[in-house]
């Protein structure tokens, strides 16, 4: 079932016929579909160390620019591995997108279960998101389309926020997400220069090896704003001592810490009346959310 309306139709055949066009010396290697609840890509292997990645809507065109222009600078000041470019493909083959082949990196999704010590990946991944926001943000895009408007005030997600818990209703307890949605965003807001931001700190783009966080991936939410967004994590990942951890060690002040729980309760329910019937994954971790920012406000 297809995630959006508007989603394009990929397969190995359309892969391959692409790579003998626009990079021959690739399109010999094994091609095979990557399962994930992914919503804005198409993923394929390609090799043992490489992934071809195809958007699934036409508006994205812009990401892969971007990402393309950005990712190689941010590499080398960050401290955990992040996706390497390798090559940028045209629309072609009745496919109507920019694409991407870039180095494949190993690992699984780092869902809590799968942390050996959650506290120590709350740390580590506050000193990348702390490496991030200090790089220097000149020249880089600010919230737009290309990363879904991630790091844009909460007063801007205000109107899609309410009408999505209008059409949660019977799916969660709307006077309470109300009232939250409503105390968050009142916080002030940031008025400080943008900072840069992954803007889509969410488990699946965050990967483990044996216990322990290892690389950040799927950087479309990528932009210059205001770092609330980095605070996700402390709802859809961490809890406890690790979301307790991930709060001192990032050191942000409480008008960032309640303008981040804002932008996560307004993240899960936009996902959760929209993905309902099609993306079970984004669904769980949607009602998640939802549940650990009531706890939070409790």
């Amino acid at each position: 079932m297809k995630l959006h309306a508007d989603q394009l139709d990929t397969d190995v055949d359309l892969v391959r016929r692409l790579l003998a066009r626009q990079f021959p010396q690739w399109a010999d290697l094994p091609i095979k579909p990557v399962p994930s609840a992914g919503t804005e890509n198409a993923i394929y292997r390609l090799g043992d160390d490489m992934a071809v990645r195809l958007p699934y809507r036409p508006v994205r065109n812009a990401q892969v620019e971007k990402l393309d222009r950005w990712l190689p600078v941010l590499a080398p000041q960050l401290p955990l591995p992040i996706p390497e470019p390798l090559g940028r493909g045209a629309p072609a083959e009745g496919y109507p997108c920019a694409w991407s082949v870039v180095r494949w990196l190993d690992g699984e999704e780092a869902t809590l279960d799968r942390l050996a010590d959650p506290v120590r990946a709350a740390r580590t991944l506050a000193g990348f998101v702390r490496a991030l926001v200090k790089i220097d943000p000149t020249g880089g895009p600010p919230p737009g389309e290309h990363n879904f408007w991630r790091g844009v005030p909460l007063a801007d997600r205000d109107g899609y926020t309410r009408k999505a818990i209008a059409q949660s209703e019977g799916l969660i307890d709307t006077a309470a997400v109300t009232e939250a949605w409503e105390t968050d965003l009142n916080a002030p807001v940031w008025d400080r220069p943008p900072v840069w931001l992954h803007g889509d700190l969410d488990p699946g783009n965050m990967l483990a090896v044996d216990g322990r966080l290892t690389a950040v991936i799927d950087w479309g939410g990528l932009g210059v704003g205001d770092p609330a967004t980095e605070l996700q994590p402390a709802w859809n990942l961490f809890r406890g001592d690790s979301r307790d951890a991930y709060r001192k060690a990032l050191a942000f002040d409480d008008s960032t810490w309640r303008r981040g729980r804002g932008f996560a309760l307004s993240t899960a329910v936009v996902a959760l009346p929209y993905y309902l019937n099609t993306n079970p994954v984004i669904v769980k971790m949607a009602r998640y959310m939802i549940d650990q920012v009531l706890e939070d406000h409790g």
